[in-house]
């Protein structure tokens, strides 16, 4: 006769297997929630950056009575200087006197004196005082060279609506003597259409079209003849 422990083992022998396979599955349900559960409290990546261009397509200047001998002179642009503080391609805004800040998810493609070089150019270019204009240096030899400098240019807050504000030195320079044959400094300021990164961005590319345009005026008035 079979004894009462004999019994005992043979079932425990066929419930074993079934009890093991039914921990596996529960380990498993259990590993795959608490990993899901660890995807969910990563940090998702942050969205890209807005990036945005000085941009700009100004009429030509009127030119008041410039002599057709004038139109011989090569006119040499240097690459813009910038003022610290602008010397980025972070986009500047300020809500009060003297203090600087930055957008943090929006920036310039690249500093505003950059983008600023060749928009000089074409603006000169396209003013017909001169015969060439050409970046500085160049293997061209000009007469005279245009140093500029960017003094600001940040989105105020202080007011409302805010406003861009866009400043730029400039030197005329005679090449030959190297004597600065006039100076000026050219100021815009434009009401943004929103108060955010991108009305800044309108905001500042409207402004910079009256600015190349007085900038090329101030250019060809002053232009010694040859």
């Amino acid at each position: 006769m079979t004894s009462n422990n004999t019994v005992w083992r043979a079932r425990f022998a066929a419930v074993a297997p079934t009890a093991a396979a039914l921990a596996s599955a529960l380990a498993s349900a259990l590993a795959i929630t608490l990993l899901g559960g660890c995807s969910t409290l990563l940090p998702s990546a942050p969205p890209p950056d807005n990036i945005y261009l000085l941009e700009a397509n100004p009429a030509p200047a009127p030119v008041r009575s410039t002599p057709a001998a004038r139109r011989d002179l090569v006119l040499a642009v240097s690459m813009p200087r910038a003022r610290a503080g602008f010397d980025t391609a972070q986009m500047v805004w300020v809500r009060q006197a003297h203090g600087l800040e930055v957008y943090s998810r929006n920036r310039w493609a690249d500093t505003p004196a950059r983008m600023l070089a060749p928009l000089l150019v074409q603006a000169l270019e396209r003013s017909g005082a001169f015969h060439a204009v050409v970046p500085a240096p160049s293997a061209v030899s000009a007469t005279l060279r245009l140093d500029t400098e960017l003094v600001r240019l940040q989105q105020d807050f202080s007011v409302h609506p805010s406003r861009v504000q866009f400043t730029l030195n400039a030197q005329l320079i005679d090449i030959g003597t190297r004597r600065i044959i006039a100076s000026a400094e050219f100021d815009e300021t434009e009401n943004a259409a929103t108060e955010d990164a991108y009305g800044g961005v309108r905001a500042a590319n409207l402004a910079l079209e009256r600015l190349l345009v007085r900038l090329a005026a101030f250019c060809a008035e002053h232009a010694p003849p040859p």
